[in-house]
């Protein structure tokens, strides 16, 4: 039989065991996965673009919206 395979924490770093019936994997808790959530809410949490990335979302060559 394989040993389980156990995650840390992203917000604590407590053990976690990762299976199915674990319904808040990769977190240890609900209050865990709240906190990661409320700080992807406040921006704390980020993905990385290339600069040059947002001059073609943001064209100037679009008509404003009303």
């Amino acid at each position: 039989m394989s040993q389980p395979l156990n995650v840390d924490c992203p917000t604590c770093g407590a053990p976690v065991e990762w299976k199915a019936a674990n319904t808040h994997r990769p977190f240890c808790s609900d209050r865990c996965k709240l906190i990661d959530l409320g700080a992807w809410a406040a921006e704390e949490h980020k993905i990385p673009a290339a600069p040059e990335s947002e001059d073609e979302l943001y064209s100037g060559e679009l008509e404003p919206r009303h």
